[in-house]
């Protein structure tokens, strides 16, 4: 057979018997250098400890050497010889050589990049001004009601519309009538406020502002997030930004003109607004004379001897106590100093749960330089036993019932610390502290002294001349119902108020006729009552008065003698003004009936009380 057949023959798979034995000596040679450089390692670290035990031998063999003989020049270079060998196996290492050009190679880049971000923060910082603004801080309602009035902030695309009122002269930045934003006639006070997560360019004055509002989420009690404005300015200094601060202020405080602002407590030991309340009017106060002027008085003079307390190293703080029946106007004329001077309320509730000493000492070191601190009925929160009043039982009600026992208060606060909070070391100075107390012998005598409390001011019942005072300003004819009726009759002069269908009531209660009806039913006058009779079925029935229509326009000697006629019906320090109010509420738009019906009420009113007074017995 020739020798091409035989190869011919030959099966196709000796074709890949080579490649085979090709990879398998492949992996014998690998496996071999493996091996070596394994030897080698082992040869580089048994030649390290050798050159290590004959620098030891060296160094102990010397007849010469003492502890002190130490020298560099002897001992550096048989070290350097040791290390050789080490230094040229790592170097002789492919896979450390590599791993060597990487951590070069990515220092290198690394510090590039953090000496150019140090070098692009420091340009930042030379060239923008940028000031954080904390929703907890009163700085950040400045800045909010300052951006709301920013003629540029209209031209922005995504904003939050925000119906929170800034005062009662501040209707928003939204150019929209009366009619247009609310059909009934009432202000709907609407501002353009940032939106979260967003930044916009503004330009003030010439100069580049960014602004940011950033709202983080906050876990556990109290607020859910908190609120951060940021405002970055292209400046070298800071003339732009305090000029920004003090037009925000003023503007803060225009809005703010008419109204005071609640602070509140809450579980964090921190103050959040609760609510902003109109500014009363001292003359709406009616108290016994010389105790409004005595109060307004005192408080304006402490507020204006700040250097004087200085100069002497007397603290500047200052207490005042109102004492009292309930009803009697403590709290009330503290709403209207208030807005005399105003500073704004910050209410200390002493029976808040989870409070306790510290958290109460915390709570007045924070507060503002010129506020008033007020604190509530503080017997009640410092004797569990002591309550406002007892619960009320009817009068016929001869057998005691037991009930439940009283809840245990959930505030920790104790005397000495509440004594502590207000005096000490970390109270806060420049603040008015006002308390309540319906039972001033039930309050300790280290509480009232001076220094803690400075003025004790008495709040007793009603006397002749409050009865007659408040008879005069509730039916004191306003001026917007003045003006409506001055407009009435001139429109229509011959027509009369009886069958105008604009008020409900008979012609009495519309036009001054000098005398009462005493014959007149007043459930005949009342346009319901006589179409119930009509239809034959029964009206609605209720206690107490509508709150519909107005009283009628009455004369100075009118009202100045059924003033004199109610007063002379209420006793001298029987009854509370509040009371007293209660009951001229019920006859709103009933003057001749409420001097009339006085003494009814009185008799009743003074028996419900007699009650009370035996069942408390």
């Amino acid at each position: 057979m020739p020798a091409t057949d035989a190869v011919a023959s030959q099966p196709p798979s000796c074709e890949f018997a080579k490649p085979r034995h090709f990879f398998d000596f492949n992996l014998q040679r690998c496996a071999l250098e493996e091996a070596r450089g394994h030897l080698d390692i082992k040869f580089g670290v048994e030649h390290l400890v050798q050159q290590l035990l004959q620098l030891a031998a060296s160094n102990t063999s010397s007849p010469n050497t003492t502890v002190n003989d130490t020298s560099p020049s002897v001992v550096a270079p048989a070290a350097l010889n040791g290390l050789g060998p080490l230094i040229s196996f790592f170097l002789s290492v492919s896979a450390l050589r590599d791993w060597a050009k990487l951590l070069i190679i990515g220092s290198f880049f690394e510090t590039c990049r953090r000496l150019l971000s140090a070098v692009w923060s420091s340009m930042i910082d030379s060239v923008f001004l940028t000031a954080s603004f904390e929703d907890q801080d009163d700085s950040y309602k400045w800045m909010m009601v300052w951006l709301s009035q920013q003629p540029a902030w209209k031209n922005v695309r995504n904003v939050n519309i925000s119906t929170v009122s800034f005062g009662e002269e501040y209707s928003g930045n939204i150019s929209l009538s009366r009619e247009e934003l609310d059909p009934s006639g009432e202000d709907c006070k609407l501002s353009y406020l940032p939106a979260a997560s967003e930044s916009y360019i503004l330009w003030y004055k010439y100069r580049w502002m960014q602004i940011t509002r950033i709202s983080e989420p906050l876990q556990g009690w109290g607020p859910s997030h908190k609120d951060t404005l940021k405002i970055s300015i292209i400046t070298r200094n800071h003339d732009i930004l305090n000029a920004i601060l003090k037009e925000a202020k003023n503007a803060y405080q225009v809005v703010q003109g008419s109204a005071i602002t609640v602070y509140v407590s809450d579980s964090m030991n921190c103050w959040r607004e609760l609510a902003r309340r109109k500014k009363r009017p001292l003359d709406s106060i009616i108290l016994e004379p010389g105790i409004q002027e005595l109060v307004v008085e005192d408080a304006k003079d402490f507020l204006a001897s700040k250097e004087w307390y200085a100069e002497r190293g007397i603290p500047f703080r200052r207490g005042y106590l109102l004492y009292g029946a309930p009803g009697s106007g403590k709290t009330s004329l503290i709403h209207s100093i208030a807005g005399e001077l105003g500073l704004d309320v910050y209410i200390i509730s002493l029976s808040r749960s989870g409070l306790d000493d510290t958290g109460l000492s915390e709570l007045i070191s924070i507060l503002p330089e010129r506020c008033i601190a007020l604190m509530e009925d503080i017997d009640a929160a410092l004797h569990n036993s002591l309550t406002r009043e007892d619960a009320p039982k009817p009068p016929n009600h001869t057998e005691s019932i037991p009930g439940p026992p009283p809840a245990a208060t959930t505030s920790r606060v104790s005397l000495s610390g509440l004594l502590n909070a207000l005096d000490g070391i970390g109270a806060q100075e420049g603040r008015i502290l006002f308390a309540t107390t319906n039972k001033y012998s039930a309050l300790d005598p280290a509480l009232c002294r001076p220094g803690r409390m400075d003025l004790h001011v008495e709040f007793k019942l009603a006397s002749k001349y409050q009865a007659d005072e408040l008879f005069k300003r509730f039916y004191l004819p306003s001026r917007k119902s003045a003006a409506d009726d001055d407009e009435e009759t001139k429109s229509s002069p011959a027509q009369t108020h009886h069958n105008s269908p604009k008020h409900h009531g008979s012609s009495t209660n519309l036009i001054d006729l000098g005398v009462p009806d005493d014959t007149a039913d007043p459930l005949q006058s009342s346009p319901s009552s006589t179409e119930s009779e009509k239809s034959g079925c029964m009206g609605p029935i209720y206690l107490g008065t509508r709150h519909s229509g107005h009283a009628p326009r009455l004369s100075n000697e009118q009202l100045s003698a059924l003033a004199a006629q109610f007063a002379s019906a209420i006793p001298e320090r029987e009854v509370s003004m509040a009371a007293l109010q209660g009951y001229l509420m019920s006859h709103k738009t009933r003057p001749w009936e409420a001097a009339k019906e006085v003494s009814t009420w009185l008799q009743k009113e003074l028996a419900d009380k007699k009650a009370r007074d035996e069942m408390k017995s």
